[in-house]
């Protein structure tokens, strides 16, 4: 598979050096060497900050004369600039920074240059600045592409303990149930985006600074692993993104972006919650000239809740909790102005208890545990020509532990026993080279490779169905895969209201190295499962996009693209297999590779200065998705395997729209209508018509915020989502209810805060705010997160 690690880890660690350049100013590179022969009579200094007065890091200036020539820097930490060389004509000054709208400002021909103020205020929804689409720095009105972004702001005006619940802000995001991570079982917590291949495995790419951040090993996401209170951004591509990221980007792209190391800061939040729930976040970062280095730090606990419903509990049931600990290190060096460099190392460890214990045997909790080591690092050289060369490397350590407590009675579910105990253990190891650079004033061309090598095992004891005490089948199942892929992108404005996106890859992908290693217990004799070698299996595919963005007018725009994308199937699904309730689902050694054709068209329209809609029309067709598919049953076991179905079908249409009074009141709304359907399936005819498992038709979020300093700062947020299916024949539904499948709900959130001073603010939020009742699985019925609350308090220290 291709889980390629991309610049963007590099965007991140370089905030405080030069940055990538943006698309739309392509022409700025050419313009440079003009601008590098002004006279250096001339120096201009400022600093620049936000609205509140906190000093903005990692911020574009550029100093822009009439004729087109132009020289740039970036703040530092103390948000300071300096730019040298220029002439004593009239420029502009030109402030652009992530998460605020950019600034521009006229210089004098002479004179009043040195400390300016710059103010910054927050970006409008065509105003944020995005790195994830093209892999370059565009304006988001610039990319013609689905783009929803998240900012500081956003992020810490939510409730949520954990990333997953921050991103259902945005309706075309979930996961493959409607579980938040608190209590869901982490391989059921893949991601999904606009309900392209749903399951526990993600098709969405998930990127920390850059670096892949999905499971090596199954693909699905570590949501508690996130570092939430350090991210600067969330961006999140709603299309297919293989053409550039290969693999796991077939359904999208989030990118989480944290910040740049500042002088003498460090930040604490402490917060204490319902469900005796403590969770504790520090960062702290300093500069040292060319060094800077930040440490971030998470630790979260809970009683946790009980998932199944009370109607429904035996003796079975008790809580699902999780406890997890996250440690983060980030250092950026600047080799030279034309060259920087950064390293990160990080440690993850979560245990999870899953709500159920035996009965019968020796005692046992349904749990988990996870830990999970990793690094990564990467050079960043600008070469004299303009051509920008990067190279980063990364590695993953994890160690997955779980077991499966088997029900044979699943209506009074009275006995419990251990049926399965599983070790994982996965190494992962990618790297890429990328070079870019703009050529004769329209084109920015970018063209790199990226390698990945993965390794993990399932190894496995089954236990006797009488107690769950005696081991009777040990199992080892596991392989290796290695991908490469080669990419190619041409960005292209023609004029300043057209940019045409050109882009390619072709991937390479092996497995090999499979096996399924099965022997009876106590004898050691083979089972008629035991394979000590599987087939090797191979392919190339090539993944091409084609898009257009066109500026109307200053308040309209449009935009299209066509694209394809694939997906190699996990070590996950091919080689693991486990057990939910009385679901049990198997694992498909012979799984080949998911295909996605692609269309997007899209409007954006400025209905006035403070009030901007967006519309998007797109159409998915995935040729051979990996589905879980009900293959019989058993007494109570359901058993489903993982399958190629023949073709889905997933269209729809979705809106989203901005509205500010003032710079205090701002309103966002966010529509999804989504229509998911087996179209072919020459194994099981029955299927087709049949929607997919997950995916509601309708969703729709709103976020109403009020914000000045002065007084106070509240958000409310609310969510909803229609009915969905929980099994592939559309059959399952809840007890006593009148619709078959999961009904829909419609829950809120609350978040309120003060600032006392400069360094402390107290806050207080509630998640499911009127403690809905909602339902998020079948056999068992589960249901979601009851009203969670949380308070505290969080202080900032910053030296000089």
């Amino acid at each position: 598979m291709i889980l390629p690690l991309f610049i963007l880890a590099f965007h991140s660690a370089s905030h405080t050096g030069t940055p990538a350049q943006p698309a739309s100013c392509q022409a700025c590179f050419a313009q440079q060497s003009a601008a590098q022969t002004v006279v250096a009579d001339g120096t201009v200094t400022g600093v620049v900050h936000d609205s509140q007065g906190g000093v903005v890091a990692g911020a574009i200036v550029i100093a822009r004369a009439a004729s087109g020539g132009e020289m740039q820097t970036v703040t530092g930490a103390e948000g300071r600039f300096t730019i040298t060389g220029l002439s004593a004509g009239a420029f502009d000054l030109i402030v652009r920074a992530a998460g605020f709208a950019e600034r521009k400002l006229p210089l004098p021909a002479d004179g009043g240059r040195q400390n300016l103020e710059v103010q910054l205020t927050p970006a409008g929804v065509q105003e944020a600045v995005t790195v994830t689409v093209t892999r370059s720095e565009q304006l988001q009105r610039d990319v013609p592409a689905s783009v929803n972004v998240l900012t500081k702001d956003e992020i810490r005006r939510t409730p949520a303990a954990v990333a997953d619940d921050v991103l259902r802000q945005i309706p075309t995001f979930s996961l493959f149930r409607r579980t938040s991570s608190v209590a869901a079982h982490p391989t059921t917590q893949g991601v999904s985006l606009r309900g392209v291949g749903p399951s526990g495995v993600s098709r969405t790419l998930v990127l920390l600074d850059g670096v892949p951040f999905n499971d090596p090993f199954g693909g699905w996401v570590f949501w508690s692993r996130v570092p939430i209170e350090s991210a600067e951004r969330i961006e999140v591509v709603d299309g297919a993104s293989a053409s550039l990221y290969g693999n796991y980007a077939m359904g999208g792209l989030i990118n989480i972006v944290t910040g740049p190391p500042a002088r003498r800061t460090l930040e604490l939040r402490t917060q204490y919650g319902s469900l005796n729930s403590p969770k504790f976040d520090i960062r702290g970062s300093d500069v040292w000239g060319k060094l800077g280095v930040s440490v971030d730090a998470s630790a979260f606990d809970t009683d946790g809740y009980a998932t199944v419903r009370p109607e429904d509990r035996g003796a079975v049931d008790n809580k699902s909790s999780v406890t997890f600990k996250n440690v983060n290190v980030k250092a950026d060096y600047a080799i030279n102005d034309r060259a920087r460099a950064f390293f990160r190392t990080g440690y993850f460890r979560e245990n999870r208890d899953n709500g159920k214990i035996t009965t019968v045997g020796p005692v046992n909790e349904e749990r988990n545990d996870t830990t999970w080591k990793t690094a990564s690092g990467g050079v960043r050289v600008r070469t004299r020509d303009l051509s920008e060369v990067q190279a980063t490397v990364f590695y993953d350590n994890e160690l997955f532990n779980s077991n499966n407590i088997a029900i044979p009675d699943a209506v009074t579910r009275a006995t419990g026993r251990l049926s399965l105990e599983q070790q994982v253990p996965s190494r992962s190891l990618g790297g890429m080279v990328q070079w870019s650079r703009p050529l004769a004033n329209i084109h920015f061309l970018t063209a790199g490779i990226d390698t990945r090598w993965v390794d993990g095992d399932s190894n496995e004891k089954g236990f006797d169905t009488a107690t769950g005490s005696t081991v009777t089948v040990t199992r080892s199942s596991g392989g290796t895969q290695r991908s490469t892929g080669f990419y190619f992108q041409d960005l292209i404005t023609p004029t300043s209201k057209l940019n045409i996106t050109l882009s390619a890859r072709l991937d390479r992908w092996r497995n090999y190295d499979g096996h399924n290693i099965e022997l009876n217990q106590p004898s050691g004799a083979p089972t008629v499962n035991n394979k000590d070698a599987l087939e090797a299996r191979e392919d190339s595919v090539a993944s091409p996009r084609v898009a257009a963005l066109y500026h109307v007018n200053s308040r309209l725009t449009i935009w299209g693209d066509v694209g394809t994308a694939f997906r190699a199937p996990t070590l996950n699904e091919l080689y693991r297999g486990f057990r939910v309730g009385t679901v049990q689902t198997l694992a498909n050694s012979d799984l080949g590779p998911e295909r996605l054709v692609a269309t997007e068209f899209g409007v954006t329209a400025g209905v006035a200065s403070n009030f901007v809609v967006r519309g998007t029309v797109f159409d998915n067709r995935v040729r051979n998705p990996v589905a879980n598919v009900t293959t019989g049953q058993t007494g109570a076991t359901v058993f489903v395997q993982r399958q190629n179905l023949g073709r889905t079908h997933i269209w729809g249409v979705q809106t989203d729209g901005e509205y500010r009074i003032g710079e205090a009141w701002k309103f966002n709304m966010a529509y999804l209508y989504g229509v998911s359907k087996v179209q072919e399936n020459e194994k099981d005819p029955s299927l087709v018509g049949k929607f997919l498992a997950q995916v509601p038709k309708n969703r729709a979020t709103l976020m109403a915020s009020y914000a000045n300093p002065r007084l106070i700062d509240v958000s409310l947020s609310v969510q909803s989502v229609g009915v969905q299916f929980d099994d592939d024949q559309n059959l399952r539904g809840v007890p006593g209810q009148t619709i078959v499948g999961l009904p829909g709900y419609v829950v809120v959130g609350l978040n309120i805060s003060k600032q006392i001073d400069r360094s402390v603010e107290l806050f207080f939020g509630a998640q499911n705010l009127f403690n809905e009742r909602y339902y998020v699985g079948t056999l068992p019925t589960l249901i979601g997160s009851p009203r969670l609350v949380n308070g505290g308090l969080r202080l900032t220290f910053r030296g000089r």
